[in-house]
């Protein structure tokens, strides 16, 4: 199985795909009962949506499930969050809290020691790899992450949430006019709603990668589903509405790209 998916580019952009995989192996999908074999917490479509927006950029991609392992959360297990409802390292119930394993079947520490060794791993290092391969050609590097969530989820947040959700760690992860840069073309895009460091911060990946001071920059964008398909199963992908979305989304990529530090 291949686990990682990478497209190098030569512009100063790399976008990550962390949850977008639907691969479970065999080993960890006999232990899933029916709400984990049913996937419903995957990023569904956003490698589709962003596909051919920025021909120029790098993406890394792992194609294994978060519920097999989580990419995007901290190696050590701590959580991103604290105080407030959450997904694991090594998820055991899926976002309406629900138990997505077998009774008896929940990864013990070793298995998920051997999982973040196996999956979590490999995706950072190909991420890492290509950050320094863009900022030894550019200076440095932005990394822009891609996710999508539900719109109305009660177990992780009251409401339903805004269309683009902005994170940069509280302002830490970039410069502060790649934010202002990208709050100003989500809340300029006519019929969608936006937040910065809302609900969503910017993932472990964000966060880690996030170094300005080092010349490597990161955004988190959580995109409400509801504005590329349909949240139910099976998922569908929605044309008319992806395709309004993508011209912002695409405006905001050539706008980063062009970006250069002061």
């Amino acid at each position: 199985m291949s686990i990682i998916e990478i497209i190098e580019g030569n512009s100063p952009l790399v976008l990550g795909l962390p949850h977008t995989g639907t691969e479970v192996p065999p080993d960890c999908l006999a232990g899933l009962n029916d709400t984990g074999r049913a996937l419903a917490d995957t990023d569904w479509h956003i490698d589709r949506l962003y596909a051919g927006l920025m021909p120029d950029a790098t993406t890394v991609r792992t194609t294994i499930h978060r519920y097999v392992i989580d990419a995007n959360r901290d190696p050590s297990g701590e959580s991103l969050y604290p105080g407030q409802n959450t997904t694991t390292l090594c998820p055991l119930t899926d976002f309406d809290s629900a138990p997505i394993y077998l009774p008896g079947h929940t990864p013990q520490p070793t298995e998920v020691a051997r999982r973040t060794d196996a999956y979590h791993a490999p995706y950072h290092a190909a991420l890492s790899a290509q950050l320094e391969r863009i900022k030894s050609k550019h200076g440095f590097a932005l990394l822009y992450d891609c996710h999508s969530i539900r719109s109305e989820i009660p177990f992780l947040f009251e409401g339903t949430l805004p269309d683009f959700n902005i994170g940069t760690h509280s302002g830490a992860s970039c410069d502060p006019e790649l934010e202002q840069i990208t709050t100003r073309i989500c809340t300029a895009a006519d019929g969608y709603s936006s937040t910065v460091n809302g609900r969503f911060k910017g993932g472990w990946t964000t966060r880690h990668y996030g170094q300005p001071t080092h010349a490597i920059h990161a955004i988190q964008m959580e995109l409400a589903q509801s504005t590329y398909m349909h949240e139910c199963p099976p998922w569908a992908y929605d044309e008319t509405r992806a395709s309004t979305l993508r011209s912002t989304l695409k405006t905001l990529l050539e706008t980063l790209s062009d970006w250069r530090p002061q």
